[in-house]
């Protein structure tokens, strides 16, 4: 079976969606599948096109079994509605160019949302190349777009919706990340094939644990200090300003600092929020390589894990709990929904805050500094049961068996 990726983010880059589309095209490689990547010049999370990739309309290269074609993409560092649409669609556009004239014809296509744009591609690629696709949502766009008050031009909602419909509609198969998405899907399109294929974590790639006493010294982090790491990017839809606001209530406590690593459109005026508050007790660090990982969770207590409190994410589960649960951190997790009842509840692997509540961020910090016992109860529990049921290679083989009847 020849299987196509249609996506705009793919690795060098960093982030949820790349490392999870990494693993998977690998995983089907392994079981037999020929994989092709059809993705965008590198140029996320830093708004700018990776060295070795500027000024170029197309680049194909090889990573182990798998070729990825890569085709120009517009990107700018603007913020605004009409430069996030060239972004979208200047990709929509060449990849559709190079998938018509540089990509053979796929069994089946894999297209990767959001954008939900891209769905144009999907469909037309479909359509030339007699492929079947599978629309994998990863996000619940524009849905998610409008309640964040991301995009709020009717028209270009309106437009969002229809074109949503038309994409699942024409769909042969629908994944998605959570049982929330799903469950919206079929609320709203009953009619429509779904799969649930969950994040996790590549036990293969994560298979020691890193080096913290040497990222706390290349940082400056004495080693006696109780970290709290955030690490991933640094957007609007986490809330990040409740750590700020939680680092600012515990600031007396010299032992107690909080680490962010990442970037992100919101992390500038983080860095500026926290001068102003005059905080000591924060440090922001850039992007690791994917490598490095292992290092950044080693070296800290425990993680932080926000969202912004909105109904949409109760079927939300950030991607960045797995790891360090995996690796026996406990987790202060600021999610309602359908990750507490995962974690909190039935994992036992992480306290629970309430969103955009600095009061009850802090109270749960104070639990988990106050008590060895407690941290390691709940980093025990995190790598059981993130081992027994989020292992990407268990649920590659579950999407490997749906793809394979379409």
């Amino acid at each position: 079976m020849k299987v196509l990726f249609l996506t705009q983010y793919f690795p060098p880059e960093t982030g949820a969606p790349q490392n999870r589309l990494h693993s998977l095209a690998n995983y089907l490689s392994e079981f037999g599948a020929e994989v092709n990547i059809l993705t965008a010049m590198p140029n996320y999370p830093k708004t700018e096109i990776y060295e070795g990739y500027k000024g170029k309309w197309y680049f194909k290269e090889k990573d182990g079994p798998i070729t990825i074609h890569r085709s120009w993409i517009y990107v700018s560092k603007s913020k605004g509605v009409i430069s996030r649409l060239l972004n979208y669609f200047s990709f929509v556009f060449t990849s559709l160019f190079i998938g018509l004239i540089k990509v053979e014809k796929h069994d089946v296509i894999i297209c990767e949302s959001p954008p939900l744009f891209l769905g144009i591609s999907a469909l037309l690629l479909k359509l030339f190349k007699g492929s079947k696709l599978v629309f994998n949502v990863s996000d619940l766009w524009p849905e998610s777009a409008e309640k964040l008050n991301i995009i709020n031009n009717k028209f270009l909602l309106g437009i969002s919706y229809r074109l949503e419909a038309l994409i699942y509609k024409k769909s042969n198969l629908i994944s998605g990340q959570t049982q929330g998405i799903i469950s919206n899907i079929n609320q709203r399109f009953p009619d429509i094939p779904t799969h649930l294929i969950r994040n996790g974590i590549d036990t293969k790639q994560f298979s020691k644990i890193g080096n913290g006493r040497a990222f706390r010294l290349k940082h400056h982090i004495p080693e006696n200090v109780f970290i709290i790491a955030y690490a991933g990017i640094i957007g609007h839809a986490q809330g990040l300003e409740i750590i700020i606001e939680a680092a600012n209530q515990i600031k007396s406590d010299k032992n107690i600092i909080f680490m962010m690593v990442g970037d992100g459109p919101v992390k500038y005026e983080l860095i500026y929020l926290a001068k102003e508050k005059k905080l000591t007790n924060i440090i922001f660090i850039n992007s690791v390589p994917r490598n490095e990982m292992t290092d950044v969770i080693d070296a800290c207590n425990c993680y932080v894990t926000p969202l912004r409190k909105n109904e949409l994410f109760l079927g939300a589960i950030p991607s960045k709990i797995f790891e360090p649960l995996y690796f026996s951190k406990p987790v202060l997790l600021g999610v309602d929904g359908e990750a507490k009842n995962l974690f909190v509840e039935e994992g036992k692997c992480a306290l629970h805050f309430e969103p955009e509540n600095a009061n009850s961020l802090v109270d749960k910090i104070k639990q988990l500094y106050q008590s060895a016992e407690l941290c390691e109860t709940l980093g025990k529990n995190g790598h059981q049961y993130v081992a027994a049921h989020f292992n990407r290679r268990k649920l590659a083989v579950q999407f490997w068996t749906r793809i394979t009847q379409l």
